[in-house]
C-alpha cells in the first residue's frame, strides 16, 4: 500500500521552491542593474550646476561672452538663485571690504568695514565652478591706514585663493591720493600678491594724478547711457582690461540692477579672461 503525503508538506515544498526562484530572479536583475550602472556613462550634459573654471573656457569675442559680475553685500544671498546665476556668468569679483570710513554696522558690512556676506558669495560661486575675485573700496586717510586696510583685506580673502585682488578707487579720502593707492598696492605685495588691479575711472585718475603703472591689470567704468547694455568701449588710450558698462544690468538668478562687466575688446579677449580669472593666488 503506498504511502499517503501529507497535504501541508506538498504546500510547504511549493512555496520553498518559488521563493526560490524569486530570489534567483531577483538576484540574476540587480547583476544586471550594477552592471549598466559601471558601464554606461554619466551624462554631465545634463546636470542643472555648471562645472567650468576659466581654465576650461575659451572666449573668441568678448562680446558675445557671458558677462562678469561685481556684488556686495548689498546683493543678499537670500535674494540670489546661485544655480541660475552662475550659468549666466563668466566670473565673479566679490567685494570683502567696504574701508576703514565705516563707522557703524548697516545692511552691507559691519562695523569695521568687512563686508557680510563676502564668505557666502565666495563660496557659492565656488562651488560652481565661477572663478572669483575680489574687491576692496579703498578709504584710507594716511599710508599707515592704507596699509591697514590693505592688510585687512589680505587677512579676509587669502584662504579663499581668489584669482585677482583688485583696489576699487572713487573718493578723495587723503590729501596725496596717488601715494595712498600705491601704499595699500605695495603692501599687498608685500604680503604676497602677484594678481594686483585697479578699478578707477579715467576723470578721478586725472583729477587725483593717480598711477596705474604699478598695478598689473586696470578695470574702468564706463556706462554711456545706463540702459543695461552695452552700448561702446571706453574712450581713452589706456591699456585697460576689464569694462564696467551699466550698473543696471539684469541676469536671471537675480531680480534687482547687478554691475556688468566685459574683458576689453581691444585685445585677445581670451587672453585677458585667463589672466584675470586664472592661477589664484
Amino acid at each position: 500500500m503506498r504511502k499517503k503525503i501529507h497535504p501541508i508538506l506538498v504546500a510547504l515544498f511549493f512555496l520553498c521552491f518559488t521563493g526560490i526562484i524569486l530570489t534567483t530572479k531577483a538576484r540574476h536583475q540587480e547583476q544586471e542593474k550594477d552592471k549598466q550602472e559601471v558601464v554606461q556613462p554619466t551624462d554631465e550634459s545634463t546636470s542643472t550646476k555648471p562645472s567650468y573654471h576659466a581654465s576650461t573656457v575659451h572666449i573668441t569675442n568678448a562680446l558675445d561672452m557671458k558677462p562678469i559680475i561685481d556684488v556686495s553685500g548689498w546683493q543678499r544671498p537670500s535674494d540670489i538663485d546661485y544655480d541660475t546665476l552662475s550659468a549666466n556668468i563668466s566670473g565673479a569679483i566679490i567685494r570683502v571690504q567696504s574701508g576703514s570710513h565705516t563707522r557703524k554696522d548697516n545692511n552691507a558690512s559691519d562695523e569695521k568695514g568687512i563686508d557680510k556676506h563676502y564668505q557666502t558669495h565666495i563660496k557659492e560661486f565656488q562651488a560652481r565652478g565661477i572663478p572669483v575675485a575680489v574687491y576692496a573700496y579703498v578709504t584710507g586717510t594716511s599710508i599707515e591706514s592704507m596699509k591697514k586696510e590693505a592688510k585687512t583685506f589680505y587677512e579676509a580673502s587669502y584662504k579663499f585663493k581668489p584669482t585677482y585682488y583688485w583696489l576699487d578707487v572713487e573718493d578723495k579720502t587723503m590729501e596725496d591720493m596717488n601715494a595712498g593707492v600705491e601704499a595699500f598696492r605695495q603692501e599687498l605685495e608685500d604680503l604676497g600678491v602677484k594678481n594686483i588691479g585697479i578699478y578707477i575711472g579715467t576723470y578721478f585718475m586725472e583729477e587725483h594724478q593717480i598711477s596705474v603703472n604699478k598695478f598689473t591689470a586696470l578695470w574702468i567704468p564706463t556706462y554711456g547711457t545706463n540702459s543695461g547694455y552695452y552700448n561702446a568701449a571706453p574712450n581713452t588710450n589706456l591699456d585697460y582690461d576689464l569694462h564696467q558698462y551699466t550698473s543696471v544690468g539684469y541676469l536671471n538668478g537675480f531680480a534687482h540692477h547687478l554691475d556688468l562687466n566685459l574683458i576689453t575688446t581691444l585685445k585677445d579677449p581670451n587672453q585677458v579672461y585667463q589672466k584675470l580669472f586664472t592661477n589664484p593666488q
